[in-house]
């Protein structure tokens, strides 16, 4: 599995050092930095024998940016899900879930990590397929970011990797792009569009599709198009027909 670290728009640099150094101690290179503060000497310093991975890290100004090349992303956060954000956080897995989920997969993962004080917006968290969470003490549940990178290079170091493809991510955002016209074409209640949109993302999301079950899937729903077009058609020309 090619696994790429996320740092969406990182506050201190830090930070940025260590997390380099964590990538390095556990065997990891792809790096991206969305929007990242300046990385100057602490940067450097903290990074130790990582510097080749600072400089290589490539900079990007969003985070479509970075994940567009992905097949799966996941975002990491602290804050556990609740009824009140629409689903934006649930269902949440530890590292050792997902490890578990993604064994077996190859292709490019994506692992975010937001802002240091206050995480993800609403958009960006709608953007993950999959949400991880790191079971921490509740006494004082806030990890340093470095230390969450590192928690979860450890548990994913010995991923089982096969030669089951993960989905092209264009063919993905096409799927998606058509389970929203598919709710479109059957008047599904507008207030609901958005929770199920992403209720949809989550579930194919943690199912980790392979490309031959991304195409049966579009298969399917373009089969379902035509034969509602046709039906529209239909009900459109009863009148002239029995006139016949």
């Amino acid at each position: 599995m090619d696994l790429r670290i996320v740092l969406v728009e990182p506050l201190y640099q830090g930070n940025v050092g260590s997390v380099t150094r964590a990538m390095k101690n556990f065997g990891y290179s792809d790096l991206v930095l969305v929007n990242p503060c300046k990385l100057e000497g602490e940067a450097r310093a903290m990074s130790s024998h990582a510097r080749d991975l600072l400089e290589s890290a490539k900079r990007v100004s969003t985070l479509d940016e970075a994940i567009e090349d992905c097949s799966i992303i996941i975002g990491t956060t602290g804050i556990a899900g609740s009824r009140f954000d629409l689903h934006l956080r649930v269902p949440g897995y530890s590292p050792k879930e997902m490890k578990e989920r993604l064994s077996g997969c190859s292709g490019k993962v994506a692992v975010l990590f937001g802002r240091e004080d206050n995480g993800f917006t609403r958009e960006e968290l709608k953007k993950c397929d999959m949400i991880m969470s790191i079971p921490t003490s509740d006494i004082y549940p806030v990890m340093n970011l470095s230390h969450a990178v590192a928690v979860v290079l450890y548990e994913f170091s010995d991923i089982k990797n096969a030669q089951a493809p993960l989905a092209d991510p264009g063919d993905m955002r096409l799927l998606y792009q058509h389970l929203t016209e598919l709710l479109d074409d059957i008047n599904y209640p507008e207030h609901k569009k958005e929770k199920t949109n992403l209720m949809l993302r989550r579930i194919f999301g943690r199912s980790c599709l392979l490309s031959r079950e991304v195409y049966t899937l579009h298969g399917i729903l373009r089969k379902i198009k035509r034969n509602s077009v046709n039906d529209a058609d239909d009900d459109s020309d009863d009148g002239s027909y029995y006139e016949k």
